[in-house]
């Protein structure tokens, strides 16, 4: 008997999770991760943080050792095939198109493939234009933060505009004003991460802001980037919408994301939004291929019925457990998970001297009530509460002491599915 292969395309946390989870639960074929970045699997968030904090050694091996996920002894026997990107797919014959040429069969399919940023459409220079995701991206962008002049030299400030007020936005513009950097964040919606946060506490974080120098330029578009009249090709500013022209060394681009899914073109799935799959993370429209992270579109009954994908921290290793039992069910006819698969979403976000915390799904409230503290001194500790309809459906926690933290976790924890989920 040919011993079962399984292939998780997608080398980031969720495809090294589901590996994970594979041999957890007892799967002894084989098993390949292929990945399009040439690094093995990395934590993201410090990117925007400290590792954009420190302005020293710039060599892209020594910043993936301090960010580099320490791989279990389950998975020394996984195959990583890194730097080789998935172009194609035939999901019916279980083939996959590499681009090298190659073609990979498989037993079971993982996809976990994630997101890229989306870049911004507008004329004028492409030098000095930086977005903020992977490791190369911040290997690019501290470079060229320590190519510019320090202030401690001449006493100027390199200028930074940043587009999008979203979480890498706001943490990217955190840890550059703290750098010494004149910033200035550009958002043509309404205040920081007010989709997640709300109103008040959006206005509340960006007055904290403020006040540590970051400057918001709210309801703005940008139309163009403007060329350095000393350095062609390279930006020395953005132009709105208005006419106004900010001053900018570098900009980065923070302004959503792409779901990498073109790959699986032509074989029926829904992609209009990521991947949709059941509550079991099984990929509607296909046999023996479940759908993992970020790119994941699946209904959660602590919530409703409603497919969503779910862009937090907690999400690939949720899903990677459930995925993996569902692939092994499908692949030896052991017993698949009896219960709903209800996720509790979670993320945190650190910015100057803030931690926020998040429980639950705030964007999806429809009401927002202040539980504990002032929202005019977040950095003493706040509460909020979110509500859709009168139901709880999130919690955030600003600078909270751990313990208390645990507690809004457990509560959610503790909840029960709100709906049943059919296969």
């Amino acid at each position: 008997m040919t011993t079962p292969h399984v292939v998780v395309v997608g080398a980031s946390l969720g495809g090294l999770r589901a590996a994970e989870q594979l041999r957890a639960r007892g799967f002894e074929g084989r098993v390949t991760v292929i990945g399009e970045e040439r690094h093995l699997p990395y934590n993201r968030p410090p990117l925007s943080k400290e590792v954009l904090a420190d302005a020293g050694d710039n060599d892209p091996g020594r910043l993936h050792g301090r960010v580099e996920f320490r791989r279990k002894a389950s998975t020394a026997d996984v195959d990583f095939a890194l730097g080789v990107p998935v172009v194609g797919s035939d999901l019916a014959r279980r083939e996959l198109r590499l681009g090298t040429g190659e073609r990979l069969r498989y037993d079971g399919l993982v996809l976990a493939t994630g997101l890229r940023p989306r870049r911004l459409d507008l004329p004028g220079p492409v030098q000095g234009r930086h977005s903020l995701r992977t490791l190369d991206d911040c290997v690019g962008l501290r470079a060229e933060l320590a190519g510019l002049t320090e202030p401690s030299v001449t006493g100027e400030r390199t200028s930074v505009v940043v587009i999008g007020a979203g979480f890498i936005g706001c943490e990217t513009a955190a840890t550059l004003v703290k750098r010494g950097c004149d910033v200035t964040v550009v958002e043509p919606f309404g205040a920081p991460m007010e989709r997640v946060l709300g109103s008040d506490l959006a206005r509340a974080v960006q007055r904290h802001h403020e006040r540590a120098g970051v400057r918001f330029v709210l309801g703005a578009s940008p139309a163009a980037y403007v060329e350095d009249p000393t350095a062609p090709q390279r930006v020395r500013g953005l132009r709105l919408a208005d006419g106004t022209v900010l001053d900018a060394d570098l900009v980065v681009e923070s302004v959503g994301s792409l779901c990498n899914t073109e790959w699986l073109d032509g074989n029926g799935l829904d992609l209009r939004d990521g991947v949709l799959a059941d509550n079991d993370l099984r990929v509607v429209g296909a046999e023996r291929v479940v759908v993992v992270g970020d790119v994941a579109r699946f209904p959660n009954p602590l919530f409703d019925d409603v497919p969503r994908r779910v862009e937090h921290w907690s999400i690939p290793t949720e899903t990677a457990k459930r995925a993996a039992t569902t692939l092994l069910a499908e692949l030896t006819g052991s017993a698949p998970d009896p219960l709903p698969f209800a996720p509790v979403p979670s993320f945190w976000s650190d910015q100057l001297d803030l931690r926020l915390q998040s429980f639950g799904s705030p964007g999806l409230a429809d009401e927002a009530r202040l539980v504990e503290g002032d929202l005019d001194r977040l950095a003493d500790g706040v509460l909020l509460t979110y509500h859709r309809l009168g139901s709880h459906v999130g919690t955030i926690a600003v600078n909270l002491p751990p313990a208390r933290q645990r507690e809004l976790r457990e509560e959610f924890l503790a909840r029960t599915p709100a709906i049943p989920v059919s296969a």
